[in-house]
């Protein structure tokens, strides 16, 4: 296994410096982690737009085996999940662990590096962090501990797309594997589905900034990634995802070798009941339909992945 990236930014103590500018960032002029920069005290006790307190919030951890094949391997993927959302999807599929507080169970730095390190004894193939960004300070204070106590597993940052540039700095070094969505083209289908006019221009910038820092996904041996960016794309219904333009976006101004997953497994879920086309199923006609656009673009698929 190649050495994980932020080792040597922790024997420099680089890492640690990280930590205090996350958490400048979440109080200087409250919080402003993520693009919403809604401002909050946690301080205070105050929750913000993700909708936790001053520190981390786990809904779940443990070996992942649904995950993409080339994160999965043979010991699965080390996942834990974030609680609270920046995003407020009307169809999240996962509302359950980001909307709902009886779910969450908070942990400080120390109990989280613990829970890293406990994932790496279970043999998984890596630590995958489900939507970080608002949670940026305690999950590189967990990681500068885990790392002095034995932590060695590549890092994944597996992400809604809503992250801001600053925070993905902070990141630069220390994330082996990004893991973003891309989720819509259109500003005004983020504003209606996600509240978040500015998610297409957020999502573009991250993207080209987690590709700088990471270049196209690589695998080892086995055909289990190490390094690199793996963009997943969620078919909607009624084309509402604009994935023609994402799609032409990722091949010409990303990287021609991008890796995509393409998605079918869109249902209609939480909000989306009664507001057509997304109260539906997406077709196997337009899932098939993206496919073959992000063939024809050269992209590589993530199931035809070979090491």
């Amino acid at each position: 296994m190649p050495t994980p990236s932020y080792l040597e930014l922790h024997r420099k103590g680089e890492l640690r410096r990280r930590v205090e500018r996350a958490r400048e960032i979440r109080v200087e002029d409250g919080c402003h982690l993520c693009p919403r920069g809604c401002g909050v005290d946690h301080a205070s006790g105050a929750r913000g737009v993700c909708g936790i307190p001053g520190k981390a919030v786990v809904a779940s951890a443990g070996p992942h085996f649904g995950e993409e094949p080339c994160l999965v391997g043979d010991g699965g993927s080390g996942t834990i999940f974030f609680a609270g959302c920046n995003l407020h999807c009307v169809f999240c599929q996962n509302h359950d662990i980001s909307e709902d507080p009886d779910a969450w169970r908070e942990v400080g730095p120390p109990e989280l590096a613990a829970l890293m390190l406990s994932l790496q004894a279970r043999k998984v193939e890596n630590l995958n962090l489900v939507t970080p960004a608002h949670v940026a300070p305690d999950v590189l204070e967990a990681l500068d501990l885990a790392a002095g106590a034995g932590l060695v597993l590549p890092l994944v940052y597996n992400t809604s797309g809503y992250d801001g540039l600053e925070v993905l700095r902070l990141f630069d070094g220390v994330v082996d594997i990004y893991m973003p969505d891309f989720k819509f083209w259109d500003p005004e289908v983020a504003r209606e589905l996600a509240g978040a006019p500015d998610y297409p221009e957020v999502a573009r910038r991250g993207i080209r900034e987690m590709h700088r820092q990471v270049g196209d996904l690589v695998l080892d041996g086995r055909g289990v990634a190490v390094r690199g960016l793996l963009v997943r794309h969620l078919v909607l219904p009624g084309r509402l995802a604009g994935s023609a333009h994402i799609i032409r976006f990722l091949a010409e101004q990303v990287s021609a070798n991008t890796c995509v997953n393409v998605m079918d497994q869109y249902h209609p879920d939480h909000l989306a009941y009664g507001k057509p086309p997304l109260d539906r199923y997406v077709t196997r006609e337009e899932y098939l339909e993206v496919r073959r656009m992000a063939e024809e673009a050269g992209l590589r698929m993530v199931e035809d992945l070979v090491a």
